[in-house]
């Protein structure tokens, strides 16, 4: 647990680098985090983002490695449906469709 604390860590102390290193620009991260500009740069100088704010940047700076565990995620979820009978069938589905005439 303590390694990941100092890792989490340097990764806020090291969040103004990484984002000024990334290809998209702070203007963008502000939007798509949904913070007001001055509360980012006061964040960002004075390293306070909570770790949801740090997710979702991270989650932008990193959309590769995001994707990876969002699929994960979902595979597991799948394979756990499956597992419980949370499923329904190729012809149900069909059946589904024609019926809301989607199809």
């Amino acid at each position: 647990m303590i390694q990941e604390i100092i890792a989490y860590k340097n990764i806020v102390n090291d969040i103004e680098d990484l984002i000024s290193k990334s290809p998209f620009k702070k203007n963008y991260i502000i939007e798509k985090i949904g913070i007001p500009s001055p509360t980012f740069y006061r964040k960002l100088k004075t390293q306070t983002f909570t770790p949801d704010e740090v997710l979702s940047i991270a989650k932008i700076l990193s959309p590769e490695e995001n994707y990876r565990l969002e699929l994960k995620a979902d595979i597991a979820q799948g394979k756990r449906d499956l597992d419980n009978g949370d499923f329904i069938t190729h012809e149900q589905m069909l059946s589904e469709l024609k019926s809301k005439k989607l199809i």
